[in-house]
């Protein structure tokens, strides 16, 4: 168990945390006592069918959701919708490698699906919160994972689904590069098997996660446009060192390390024995399906070949330079554009 103040209320807050019991992983292993961190805006109102579930994407937490996608007037509406942020396990707020305690903390942790993931959520919802109808799940990239899995394996509880900038099943070419961004950090002597005292010592590891984070997480457009000048930074390197290294250099590597090992695996074609059309088609939820245009992770077409097989779906791509990581909300277009789709696919009866 290692103290990091960068996972903390005062940083990532408002969430509390709620205990769900010892968690049994699809893997074997075992989370004892495990704890999610959960951010709720707004209430429920008397039927409690206004209620949006929005899981959350690698490295991401509740506080980038609170501030990018929920307000007044937004499709994410507190006024009108009781919004349940769920922190996935091993993003730092939940139950996490780096704060659960020796033996089974650090490079111990377990290996975590998200199936798991949505398993836990699930629990959450039915037995802690007295929810049984999610008017809308909602989730980017690893969330959108969550999202899909959520529709294939609870399809009578969730209404409307929103699966943006993710697929069902994760491509063998998004496996790989994952892999990178794992060697970047695990190839750094200091990373020790995952027994360092604190993420400083990992710094040059971490360092090679962030630039490769950069060269993928945005596009060639985003560069050859410098975007990156637009955003306030006056150099590739003073972006590179100030934004990219600077975000993930806080972060603990085992951390990151558990969710990209769950990332890789997302697939719900597990449900089925590996026929992604009979897993699709348990969704009867309403669902746009939205990718980023710019995409490198989860490519427009990647997706798309998705949802062609859903039935009740849109293909609603956002169109922008921003790549994967218009997900951080730097361009107000893309913000708009899922805006507007998320209040018209809320606005569909189902």
């Amino acid at each position: 168990m290692t103290g990091n103040t960068y996972y903390s209320h005062e940083v990532h807050g408002p969430f509390a945390l709620h205990d769900i019991g010892d968690l049994v992983l699809e893997d074997g292993g075992t989370i004892r006592g495990c704890q999610l961190a959960v951010a709720s805006f707004g209430t429920p109102n008397a039927a409690r069918d206004n209620v949006i579930l929005v899981p959350t994407w690698y490295s991401g937490t509740s506080k980038i959701i609170e501030q990018v996608y929920i307000g007044e007037g937004r499709a994410l509406d507190p006024t009108k919708y009781q919004i349940v942020v769920v922190n996935q396990i091993g993003g730092g707020l939940s139950s996490s490698p780096h704060n659960v305690p020796a033996p089974a903390g650090g490079p111990n942790f377990p290996r975590v699906r998200i199936g798991d993931d949505v398993r836990a959520q699930h629990q959450l919802l039915t037995e802690k919160l007295n929810i049984d109808s999610l008017a809308l799940v909602v989730g980017g990239s690893m969330g959108s994972q969550q999202t899909y899995e959520w529709a294939v394996r609870y399809p009578s509880m969730v209404k409307r689904a929103a699966p943006i900038a993710g697929t069902a099943r994760n491509t063998v070419h998004d496996f790989l590069f994952t892999e990178t961004l794992v060697d970047a950090i695990t190839s750094d002597p200091a990373f020790n098997r995952g027994f360092y005292a604190s993420p400083a010592d990992v710094r040059d590891g971490l360092l090679r996660h962030a630039k490769m984070w950069a060269a993928m997480g945005w596009s060639t457009e985003f560069f050859q446009r410098e975007r990156h000048k637009v955003l306030g930074f006056s150099s590739l390197d003073d972006f590179i060192t100030n934004f990219m290294f600077a975000y993930f250099s806080v972060m603990d590597p085992n951390n990151l390390l558990c969710m990209a090992w769950k990332w890789q695996r997302g697939d719900v074609s597990r449900h089925t024995g590996g026929d992604l059309r009979a897993a699709l088609a348990r969704i009867t939820a309403k669902t746009f399906v939205m990718p980023m245009s710019s995409d490198m992770f989860f490519p427009a077409a990647d997706c798309q070949a998705e949802w062609r097989l859903i039935r009740n779906a849109e293909f609603r791509p956002i169109d922008t330079v921003d790549g994967h990581l218009a997900l951080f909300g730097a361009d107000a277009n893309a913000l708009a554009q899922i805006d507007r789709n998320l209040k018209d696919l809320l606005a569909v009866t189902v």
